[in-house]
Order: C-alpha cells, then sequence, then structure tokens
C-alpha cells in the first residue's frame, strides 16, 4: 500500500480551506488527498497547531525544522521519503507523483 504523510504549517483547521483569506491551492491539494484515500493509499495529514508532537516523533522532521524553521513546512513524504518541503504541490506536480509513484486517483 502506498502512503503519503503531510507536515502542514500551523492553520485554523485540518484542511488550511477555512477562514477568510483561502490559499487556493489548499482546497485542491486537499481533494487530491481525498481522492487517493478513496483509491487505497494511506494518507496521514497532521496541522502543527493541532498535532505538534508528530513533528517531534518524525526524525526527518524534527531535524528540518530544527535547521530550516516553519519555512520548510508544508512537508510531503511519499512511502517515507520527502517528495516536497516548502510548498504545496501543484497541478503539475500532482499528476508527476501520480505517474512516477503509481498513485491512483481521478485528475
Amino acid at each position: 500500500m502506498k502512503t503519503i504523510q503531510v507536515y502542514d504549517p500551523a492553520m485554523c483547521c485540518s484542511s488550511g480551506a477555512c477562514g477568510p483569506d483561502i490559499d487556493p491551492i489548499l482546497p485542491q491539494v486537499a481533494a487530491f488527498l481525498h481522492q487517493l484515500k478513496e483509491h487505497g493509499v494511506a494518507v496521514d495529514r497532521f496541522n502543527l497547531s493541532q498535532q505538534p508532537l508528530a513533528f517531534v516523533q518524525n526524525a526527518e522532521v524534527k531535524n528540518l525544522l530544527q535547521s530550516e524553521g516553519t519555512e520548510a513546512l508544508p512537508l510531503f513524504f511519499i512511502d517515507g521519503k520527502l517528495a516536497l518541503k516548502g510548498a504545496y504541490p501543484d497541478h503539475d506536480k500532482r499528476k508527476e507523483w501520480l505517474i512516477a509513484h503509481k498513485l491512483q486517483a481521478t485528475q
């Protein structure tokens, strides 16, 4: 089974798609992750403000935060390997992941 872990910066809710000033990529990423989940990909998403312990328990995440600060966030891991840091994946990056990692989603 494929796995994706997302370590988000501190946000008001788990998807970041709330409040008056929503980054338009956040709902796209949330929908993408939801589709992957529906197709059997194990997706874990951690929000720094709501689940800080998860950031400390992952040694690579902890080291990145210590060396680069919260600017390193968000972090995306695919099958335990860092796939993207400091940005959310745009449409092209998500499509690349679908092909390269044989992830399944309708896009």
